[in-house]
Order: C-alpha cells, then structure tokens, then sequence
C-alpha cells in the first residue's frame, strides 16, 4: 500500500504493521494514517482487526512488526493508556467513567489540580464547565454521571478527551447506543473537533454514518488492509461489499408468508406493567413479529413484563392457551419462552468467564447429573454451539470478553436458543455488530420460524425490522398505537405511527 498522504501531512501513521497473539496472528501489515483535521473511519466485520489496531495506535498493544509514526518520526507508544500525554485519546466503546463520581471528578480523574496541597475544585470546574458550554452540553460538571444519559456519557468521554488536549481522537463505536437525534447532536460536536484540527479515527458499523461523517475510509478484511479511499467515491452497499468480500444482495433472507391460521402462541391483552400502558397484541406459531417505535416508547418493557423480569400492574397474558401471572425468568424458560437482552455485555454474558459457562448457565438443569454439572455433556453442547451459530475464536478458553462484539451476540443466541424455546424474544439484535454477522443473524433468524419457532424482534433499526418481519407493532408512549402487515410495512408509515400522527383502534 502506498499512503495517500505525505509524513509531514499526517498527525500519526501506522507502517506495515503486523501483529500475533502467541502464534495466532491477527493483524498482517496494514498501514493507515491520520491527518489533522479529519475523519477517517475504519470499518470491516467483526474478528477483521479493527479493535487490535486501535489499541496499537493508542499504545496499549505493541505491534509485532512495522512501524508507528508521529508527525514523521518513528515512536514507540507508551503503554496502558500513557499515550494520552502525547495527545493520542482511545474512547473505548465500553464508557471508561465513575458512575458515582461527578462529571468534574470524572474528567480529571488521576491529574487532579492542586492549590497549596489540596484540590482546587473551583479551577476544575471552571474548565470543566467551559468545555461542557462549547460543547452545548446542557448538564453540569457537578452531576452525577450515573443520572446521565448514555448520549451525555458519550458527550463527558469527549470532553475528557477534549480537556487532555486530544490532537488524535480514537472513537469505538461512539453511536452504538444513541438515537438519531443524539447521534445528528454528536456529529456536532465531532465537526467542531475537526475544525480545532484534531485528527479522529472513527469506528463504526453503521455505514451510513460512516459516509455521513468521515473524510476517508480504511476497510480490513481478515486482518489485511483492503482499501483506503475518499468516502465521497463509496457507497454504503460498496462498503458492506468490501468489508465482507462479497455482494450481500441477499442480506436479508427470502421470507415464508406466515400462516395466519396458525396456533396463537402468546396473546397479551391489556397489558399495564412499567412504562406499559393497555398493551394488546397476539403472536402465531412461526411468524416474526417486529416491535418498533422510538427510543423509551416501551418496546423492551413490554416484554421484561411478559418475561417475568418486570411485575405485572393488570391485564393478562396467555401462554399456548394458559394464562400466566408472576412469572420469573427460570418459569418463563420453562414454559418455552426466552428473553435475549439487548444488553449483552452487562446482562447477558459474563465477560470474565470462558465460552462453556457462558452457554450453559441458562440451560443449566439440563446438565446437571447425580447433582453435578455434567462437563463432558458442556463441552459437547459447545462444539455444537460453535459449529451451528459459527462463532470464531481462538480457542474454545478464551474468555468471553476477548471475543469480538459479533461474536459475543452468537454466543448469546446460542445461550438462549439451548433451553430449546418455542418463543424467543430479541432485543436489538444486531446493535454493534458488522455487515457480515448481521446477515448470518437474520438468516438464523429465518430458519427459526420456518421451523416453527415464534420469535419477537424488538429493533430500533428500520429497515431490519422491515427486512425480516411479517407483521410490525409500532410503540408510542407505553401503547401500541399500530400493527402493521403487508405493503404497509414500510418506513413512511412506521414512523408515522412511532410520532404519532396514525393511530388505528386495537382489540
């Protein structure tokens, strides 16, 4: 590869850089540089070594061979997040702050200023604060950061950057968990950067996003570089094609219509739980029901509800033909319906724990023999798990929290789908997750209802809720204000239902 730009043009370089992991490499010489005053988003599927050359850039990985860059000169970064005192800041997608701590305590944790030997809070919070004013940040610095939005917590990450002089900014996945408006309020704040000169790596599978914003792209494929380009000359689909090698016209697989004669597996009638307000609806033996609406209309609390995860306040719910009251999660499970969370690093995967527990904890009576846990029957159900949802790590001992987020999200739904359920409940099933593993979730997702298998899908991305669904119940303000079929399921008038402006009477 030859880089588009000069030494003395670009703020950081990576040169042919490779990387092992004991003898697994990952990386195989890639080279990308970052210019001040742009954007340059680096994409590719998950397991592609995105993450791997971040952390070498930022300093917490050494490179096994090739060069790192800065402002010309060939650097060796120091370690453990030291970089930072070199202008290099690594947002990691996992937010880095208190939550007990304040905004002001957060942003100068470990570099406290001082006066005659004690802190001097007024001056930080006068920095903190004018940051927070550039920004347009509408919080104080003396807020708590557990009382903050995701959104707000994204927006302290920047200004702790913004506030240790950041001349490289490295972004992991910053809008995974915003909405649109939040998003259009970040992009914001990101142009401004730019405009201060800052260089920002931007990592992200939302492509359009990514042609929105960035300036140039890198994409990686298998842990090789594949292109750099000017975004202006891609497209989206062009992006999706390169990172995963292949036309993905097929994304979303070929739909059986349901059978709307088929066995109401779960009828809800007016349902008052949490945030749910005379929520009614019913779901059929192998049909894909799409649950959408806008960020709080209380698509996830519906089911938390339903699930046993959440009390019930009033109405009923009939599961194959029985009704149910109080459930918890183990008699939810037992009665053949599963929740997958949409929160898998904090709910749904123990992180410090290898792949065998992580799969067998929710099924877990069903390994137990002689009351012990039958390992043999674990590591079989694993290599079975492995094979059939295609999760690819480097050994079967890594622990969970190594796996890269596509991965984690297949071991989830293996997790889930080995109690055997006859209803399974998705939540945001692809947040996070690149192009390629998308496409394999969607198809699983397909097999499951033609298997009869009734499935939920609770999304806030439109058009997978319109790719893979057979009927679509759009939430406004804890109701159900439309269910969808047919030609009407399409983005115009979801969002019409999701803002109001349509209702249609439900019995």
């Amino acid at each position: 590869m030859s880089l588009e730009t000069s030494a003395s043009a670009a703020v950081i370089e990576a040169v042919n850089i490779s990387k092992s992991f004991g003898p697994v490499p990952v990386l195989f010489s890639v080279s990308m540089d970052i210019r001040p005053g742009e954007v340059h988003a680096l994409i590719g599927e998950n397991g592609a070594g995105k993450s791997t050359l971040m952390k070498i850039l930022s300093g917490f990985h050494d490179p096994t061979s090739g060069q790192i860059r800065l402002d010309g000169k060939s650097v060796s970064l120091p370690p453990n997040g030291a970089s930072e005192k070199l202008g290099i800041v690594l947002i990691h997608q996992e937010l880095n702050l208190a939550e007990q701590m304040t905004v002001e305590e957060n942003v100068f944790l470990g570099r406290e200023l001082k006066s005659h030997g004690l802190l001097d809070r007024k001056a930080m919070r006068a920095i903190v604060q004018r940051h927070l004013d550039e920004i347009g940040l509408g919080i104080s610095p003396t807020d708590r950061i557990s009382d903050l939005t995701i959104a707000q917590k994204q927006m302290v990450e920047i200004v702790k950057a913004v506030s240790r002089n950041a001349r490289i900014l490295i972004m992991d996945e910053p809008t995974a968990v915003l909405t649109e408006e939040e998003t259009e309020v970040f992009f914001r704040q990101v142009e401004k950067l730019k405009q201060g000169g800052v260089g920002i790596i931007f990592v992200s599978h939302k492509l359009n996003e990514v042609k929105a914003i960035a300036d140039r792209v890198t994409i990686l494929r298998d842990g090789q570089w594949i292109d750099t380009r000017p975004s202006k000359d891609l497209t989206p689909d062009l992006m999706a094609q390169m990172m995963v090698g292949r036309e993905l016209s097929d994304l979303y697989p070929p739909m059986d219509e349901a059978d709307v004669d088929a066995e109401v597996v779960l009828d809800v009638r007016n349902l008052v739980a949490p945030s749910v307000r005379d929520v009614s609806f019913t779901l059929r033996r192998g049909e894909i029901l799409g649950f959408s609406g806008l960020i709080g209309s209380g698509r996830t609390a519906v089911f938390e509800a339903i699930c046993g995860l959440a009390p019930i306040e009033g109405g009923s719910v009939r599961l194959f033909g029985r009704e149910v009251r109080h459930m918890n999660v183990a008699d939810a499970r037992d009665a053949g319906l599963a929740y997958l969370t949409k929160d898998r690093k904090e709910k749904g995967l123990l992180l410090d724990k290898k792949m065998r527990p992580n799969l067998t904890l929710f099924a877990l009576p069903k390994f137990v023999k002689n009351f012990a846990i039958d390992t043999k029957a674990e590591e079989t159900a694993l290599k079975r798990a492995i094979r059939r949802f295609d999760v690819r790590a480097l050994d079967e001992e890594i622990t969970v929290g190594k796996l890269s987020g596509g991965n984690q999200q297949k071991l989830l739904l293996a997790k889930i789908m080995e109690c055997d359920p006859k209803i399974v409940i998705i939540d945001e099933p692809t947040r996070g997750i690149d192009v390629g593993t998308k496409q394999q979730i969607y198809h699983f997702i397909a097999a499951l209802a033609a298997d009869g298998v009734s499935v939920v899908v609770i999304s806030s991305e439109m058009p997978e809720i319109i790719g893979i669904c057979h009927r679509v119940a759009v939430m406004r303000e804890g109701r159900i204000t439309g269910i969808l079929s047919g030609d009407r399921i399409n983005e115009n008038e979801i969002m019409r239902y999701a803002a109001g402006l349509k209702r249609e009477e439900l019995h």
